[in-house]
């Protein structure tokens, strides 16, 4: 058991992250415990293929009859405006309006039976990014708690030793997820295991209602790329030095800092806060560090590379979680089309056909050709969902789909995923599984097995209180 920190030890430490001191910017202990020492993790077998995650959710839910499990012999309200399209799997179609995953369908599956019982976006949330189908004692979909399930990003960067010492294990970009009305869904935190376990997110496009209107013109401009220069930043916040300083002055002051915490070492020890250098030299790394900051930033990648994933937020939100995973981070959250862009209730098909589909289709057909030409796809597994699918019938509003929990499809590649697989079905009309329904905690699971954490695992909370990681079985493609 720790012993409590003296207030002038307290006042000490909290003084060596003000910004004047070290110029860590906003870069508060919630995000700086979350750079592991080596040295305190517990080693955990690597079993599994996977050395890293990325997990694409699409906030709003994405419309399963509309993407990975078209209907073509449904009635037209059921069936929709678009046509599906053959891929290389046979047997296999998907809309046609993801014609480049279409021509890659041997390096994913798609699971066609995951289920929930919730219609809400906060409950989808919460169960999808957690893996837990019951809800948390005391759940409040209007904001997150400490007393919800930690999510899966919160999970993985707690429960693997860091690749890289100088990164966070979990980073969640381009931002976190909100309601449109820009109030923070829950489910994304680390909930029970406490704040300091969040994942570290990138606010590289931070939403603002006033300034892009009401929706769904926000979908059209953050989507499109039309975005203004100043609007849209594509590198880690708090990441450069204070002005004035270069960093050799930055040098000359850290070397003073360390003559003089050598001088309060012994009394910090004895405080119970000696793994405390460890996260400000990392921290120290993120400002100085070239190869670290240049994971964090797109804007300096190669013209090609920008154009092949597409000048957009969904395209580089998928590069920067490419570069993220290559630099050593073990999980990358990717929230594409955030402030539920996906929720097509209104004028769904013109949103899917012109706005969702296409940057999608590119952005996430270049990340598997980039991975895989780069020798990473093997160890890099791939998830996209959203929290819930949408409603087999079409609305007769504008029209579009409603929200619907029963049954999704769920994207998967890499890490040592089988391609071209179809796991379970949904009945004729796409409403409820058919066959091998699966929950959000199978998923869950398939993370945490394809990454080496072992079914025994557990995470502690703040009282050394353990708790299981597994709350269902990894799904097989085969």
């Amino acid at each position: 058991m720790s012993h409590p920190i003296p207030s002038h030890l307290d006042e000490a430490r909290r003084t060596m992250l003000q910004a004047g001191s070290l110029g860590l910017l906003g870069l508060g202990m919630n995000h700086v415990v979350g750079l592991k020492s080596a040295d305190s993790a517990e080693t955990l077998p690597t079993s599994g293929q996977a050395k890293s995650v990325i997990f694409v959710f699409l906030s709003g839910g994405l419309t399963q009859h509309d993407s990975f499990d078209p209907k073509p012999d449904a009635p037209s309200d059921i069936r929709g405006e678009f046509n599906p399209i053959a891929t290389r799997t046979p047997g296999l179609q998907i809309c046609e309006h993801l014609p480049m995953l279409a021509e890659r369908s041997q390096k994913w599956s798609v699971i066609r039976s995951l289920t929930t019982p919730y219609n809400g976006h906060s409950e989808g949330h919460m169960v999808m990014q957690s893996g837990r189908t019951p809800l948390p004692i005391g759940f409040n979909g209007s904001k997150p708690q400490s007393s919800d399930w930690p999510s899966i990003a919160s999970i993985v960067g707690d429960a693997l030793p860091p690749r890289n010492n100088n990164l966070p294990p979990a980073i969640a970009l381009p931002e976190r997820l909100v309601h449109r009305t820009g109030r923070v869904i829950p489910g994304q935190f680390g909930g029970q295991m406490g704040s300091r376990r969040d994942p570290w997110f990138i606010e590289a496009s931070p939403f603002n209602p006033k300034s892009y209107g009401a929706y769904p013109d926000y979908e059209f401009h953050f989507v499109r790329g039309r975005e203004r220069n100043d609007d849209l930043k594509f590198q880690a916040p708090n990441l450069s030095l204070p002005e004035g300083i270069n960093r050799t002055r930055f040098a000359s002051r850290l070397a003073l800092r360390n003559l003089l915490d050598g001088q309060r070492r012994q009394l910090e020890t004895a405080a119970g806060v000696q793994s405390f250098d460890h996260y400000r030299e990392a921290s120290v790394s993120l400002l100085t560090n070239p190869s670290v900051q240049q994971a964090f930033d797109v804007h300096n990648a190669d013209a090609k590379a920008l154009d092949r994933y597409g000048r957009n937020a969904f395209g580089w939100s998928c590069l920067m979680a490419r570069q993220l995973v290559e630099a050593g981070v073990n999980l990358v959250q990717v929230n594409l089309g955030n402030n539920e862009s996906w929720d097509t209730h209104d004028n769904g098909f013109p949103l899917l056909k012109d706005c969702l589909l296409p940057p999608t289709d590119r952005a996430i057909s270049v990340l598997l050709d980039d991975l895989q030409e780069r020798g990473l796809l093997d160890e890099t597994l791939i998830v996209m969902c959203g929290e819930m699918g949408r409603t087999p019938k079409i609305n007769t509003k504008l029209p579009g789909r409603d929200h619907w929990g029963a049954v999704q499809s769920v994207f998967v590649a890499g890490g040592g995923v089988k391609g071209g697989v179809v796991v379970g079905a949904s009945d004729a009309e796409g409403a409820y599984p058919a066959a091998d329904p699966q929950r959000p905690e199978n998923l869950a699971a398939t993370i945490y097995h394809a990454l080496g954490i072992p079914p025994a695992a557990a995470w502690h909370d703040e009282f050394d209180r353990p708790n299981r990681i597994y709350h269902g079985v990894p799904i097989t493609f085969a």
